[in-house]
């Protein structure tokens, strides 16, 4: 199939298929998801490097409309110390429910270790889409939430890095090595921090003045490509490097206009999000699900429990009620990208079969489809809960 038609066929299901679930009354995320489904089943599944480049881009996009729009960095602040106890808890518990299963079914220490990250890593975009469809972003909960999902994948991204170098070399990296792999974090986010607070305030001076039409807009752009890229010269992950990059320029009021907002949202939201969501539907194969057998049902069972009860048990610790805890421990069930990302570089080595494979790419598909639901049941909850206090308060 032409890359043009199907872009222009999976856009249209996404809106088609995102429009019915929104009457319904869940996030649209569902039927963007399910377009993709339906678009694996009725064409040829298309091998085609234009789907993959505009998925990433959607998910680009996604995480740097939210650091650019809806974060306030002195609150994410907070809210990253607030967020430091459920998300050591919520890793080290789903880590051991990957590594146990491994273990269980007999595979090999690293094929192990592999699965444990994979396990490790939530999905901030499917979270923070969520959260913004379900307006609870802006809560203590919601904030705490995302900033637990961005350590989170930090933390991921330098597991994998260890595991890959124990994998290359054989051995245990040593801890000069471990000691350079933490370095290219810090200065990664170093330089984003130097750049928003110094850079980016004088290099929009200098844009405003410009005659060029959409000037703002095209650097706003382009920033979020840089963070990107920078993220992943890095060895992060892209979708790290352009939330940061969109909330270092929040802080930036020249560059943080109301059109230009409204414009990024639009090319956001109206092109490559909903292909992004489309193309995760679109990689679930039916063939590969039906080989994993009951090892790809426990996978499902165990990557999600293990983030539901880490997240509650340290969202408690940390001063949470149960309600908010549990939609905590549910908001980072999901997973999306870095998980495929973690297996891919672990069969590309040899270490993950083809089992493994297919069991993580259900379990990816499975989970940003169930949390966006198990999300919205469980604010629901909560707000049902504070309705009824409020009332008694009241009389």
């Amino acid at each position: 199939m032409h890359a043009l038609l199907a872009l222009l066929l999976i856009l249209f299901l996404a809106k088609v298929f995102g429009e019915l679930v929104e009457r319904a009354g869940f996030p649209s995320i569902l039927g963007e998801i399910v377009a993709g489904i339906v678009f694996g089943l009725l064409f040829l599944r298309p091998d085609n490097e234009a789907l993959l480049f505009f998925s990433e881009l959607g998910a680009i996009f996604l995480l740097f409309t939210a650091g650019y729009k809806e974060i306030n960095l002195r609150e994410l602040k907070t809210a990253s110390r607030m967020a430091l106890i459920p998300t050591i808890s919520q890793v080290l518990v789903a880590f051991g429910f990957g590594f146990l299963l491994g273990a269980i079914f007999d595979f090999s220490q690293m094929a192990r270790l592999f699965l444990g990250v994979a396990f490790s890593i939530t999905s901030i975009g499917v979270s923070v889409r969520t959260l913004i469809d379900l307006d609870y972003l802006s809560k203590k909960i919601g904030s705490t939430m995302l900033a637990s999902a961005i350590l989170d994948d930090l933390i991921g991204i330098f597991m994998l890095s260890v595991v890959i170098s124990i994998a290359t070399y054989q051995q245990i990296p040593a801890g000069m090595e471990i000691l350079v792999i933490a370095g290219k974090m810090i200065g990664f986010i170093a330089i984003m921090a130097v750049l928003g607070r110094v850079v980016f305030p004088v290099l929009f001076t200098y844009i405003h003045r410009m005659r060029v039409k959409e000037s703002i807009f095209a650097f706003v752009v382009m920033i979020a490509l840089f963070s990107a890229y920078l993220a992943e010269a890095f060895g992060l992950h892209a979708v790290i490097g352009a939330f940061i990059g969109g909330a270092c320029l929040s802080s930036v009021p020249l560059a943080k206009i109301e059109d230009v907002q409204s414009k990024v949202s639009g090319i956001a939201y109206g092109i490559f999000i909903p292909i992004f969501f489309a193309f995760i539907g679109l990689s679930v194969d039916p063939a590969a699900i039906q080989a994993a057998g009951l090892f790809a049902l426990l996978v499902i069972v165990m990557a999600l429990s293990g983030k539901l009860i880490g997240g509650f048990i340290g969202s408690r610790i940390a001063g949470f009620d149960s309600y908010d805890s549990l939609i905590f421990g549910v908001g980072v069930m999901p997973r999306a990208g870095i998980e495929l990302v973690v297996i891919s570089a672990g069969r590309s080595m040899g270490i993950i079969g083809d089992e493994i494979f297919s069991a993580i790419v259900l379990m990816v598909a499975v989970s940003v489809i169930v949390s966006p639901v198990m999300l919205k049941f469980a604010i629901g909850l909560s707000e049902r809960r504070i309705t009824p206090e409020s009332t008694a308060r009241q009389a």
